[in-house]
């Protein structure tokens, strides 16, 4: 087991990371910005450096600072979070080119699923169901018309290297594809350096399903079931919930059986997260994230599971501590992202925070790194903390989340907080029946009445 593991991230992360190592009795070393010097990060860790400026790419994107920190501080594996260089095939290969261990997948397996095209061309030779769509990159308006016209409208343009929905259109008709291929690749080209695009069929109202996998880099895979993150904003996840509400046992058991295989043959190692749509009882292969997700916290409810130990421990060399068999889902979670937000417009909204009080009680775990009289800097992720809850079945969890967000206080600052309040009200929500649409719309609806 390693003596001592550098975070390579901030926030609420790098706390999740660093409680996991010290229960392990592992010692932690926080970098951070000097934007950050006074974060919970860099207080709670054994030891801290600072590598950088405020901004990220300064910071939190330099490799060179990164490598340094580990070199003075003798830290033998890093571990990234998710975001900033969790997901760089470059990082991880200078990581293990330094031996030093990168505690999550292979740089081929970041490589391969970073790519959206080479991806779908794994996981379908894989055996995981893909949505229907180019084979590879489209290169040019005539070929893309071809496509469509096979596939039938709507469909849907997406950057090769994209993500977070960017250099993503729709067209729903022919006559609107011009325009949704040329924006496509314009903002791809703007986002990533790279312009070129795929196209798929446009499913209308599909849940956004994902499936959480853990492998150990010697052929052993498992699966933790599936999360709901349907409810999205510009393609941000502001809601998730395990198991999703409309998935049968049936169903997990055998997309379950399909990913955890898929991963074993590869002999993936560490987290990932294989993301679906949903439709009609089908789903349909869109990507995977080779790391920790922001909303893991609900399958750690539902499994009683610790996946950044687990995490450690697998880097480490040693097994697995659990096979499929030890794994069944106990009850119902639900996580509300709380962002430092102005609503209705979410603008970003840094500043001090005046008085902070987290929820409490039975079944209720909040993420976060904020304290009273902490200053939100304005160079990151406008992300404050996760609030999870868990109950006996989903009604539970939703009274719970209810009474939860009641006793959260954030003073001193705007947030989402009013979101869930109000989200918590809406029959949809409460019985579960919504679609990766359903958000924008009540928002849409919400602005309409003022």
């Amino acid at each position: 087991m390693f003596n001592k593991i550098l975070i390579a991230n901030r926030g609420e992360i790098a706390l999740r990371v660093i409680r996991a190592a010290r229960e392990m009795g592992i010692a932690t070393v926080a970098v951070h910005s000097t934007a950050d010097s006074d974060a919970m990060h860099v207080r709670m860790a054994d030891e801290s450096v600072c590598i950088g400026p405020p901004p990220g790419t300064q910071s939190y994107l330099s490799i060179p600072a990164i490598m340094s920190a580990c070199e003075v501080t003798g830290a033998e594996a890093i571990h990234p979070g998710y975001g900033f260089l969790s997901e760089n095939a470059t990082f991880v290969q200078i990581v293990q080119d330094h031996g030093l261990t990168f505690i999550g997948p292979t740089a081929d397996h970041i490589r391969t699923m970073g790519d959206k095209i080479t991806a779908k061309e794994t996981m379908k030779a894989l055996g995981v169901p893909c949505v229907p769509g180019s084979e590879g990159g489209v290169p040019d308006l005539g070929t893309a018309r071809q496509l469509a016209d096979e596939m039938g409208y709507p469909v849907i343009i997406k950057a090769t290297a994209g993500g977070g929905g960017r250099g993503m259109k729709v067209a729903e008709t022919a006559e609107g594809l011009e325009s949704a291929f040329m924006t496509a690749r314009s903002e791809a080209k703007a986002a990533f350096g790279n312009d070129e695009v795929y196209i798929e069929k446009y499913l209308t109202t599909p849940r956004h399903i994902e499936i959480q996998v853990f492998g150990d880099g010697k052929g052993h895979a498992v699966h933790l079931g599936e999360r709901d993150c349907s409810l999205q904003r510009r393609h941000q996840k502001v809601f998730e919930e395990a198991p999703g509400p409309a998935i049968s046992a049936e169903e997990r058991a055998r997309i379950g059986k399909i990913c955890a295989d898929a991963v074993a043959k590869i002999n993936y190692i560490g987290a990932g997260t294989i993301e679906f749509l949903y439709e009609n009882g089908e789903f349909y292969f869109i990507e995977m994230n080779t790391r920790l997700q922001v909303e893991h916290p609900v399958t750690e409810s539902i499994f009683d599971v610790d996946l950044v130990r687990e995490q450690i421990r697998v880097a480490a060399g040693l097994p697995m501590s659990f096979g499929q068999d030890d794994l069944s889902i106990r009850g119902h979670s639900i996580e509300v992202r709380i962002n430092a937000e102005k609503l209705p417009d979410f603008s970003p909204c840094p500043g001090k925070i005046t008085v902070y009080h987290a929820p409490g009680g039975l079944g209720v775990r909040m993420d976060s790194a904020i304290y009273d009289g902490y200053s939100i800097p304005p160079y990151y992720d406008s992300l404050i903390g996760k609030l999870i809850v868990h109950g006996r079945d989903r009604p539970e969890a939703l009274a719970r989340l209810k009474r939860a967000l009641g006793e959260l206080i954030v003073d001193g600052i705007h947030t989402t907080v009013p979101l869930f309040h109000a989200l918590l009200e809406e029959p949809d929500i409460q019985t579960g029946d919504y679609n990766i649409h359903w958000l924008e719309t009540w928002l849409e609806t919400q602005r309409a009445h003022g």
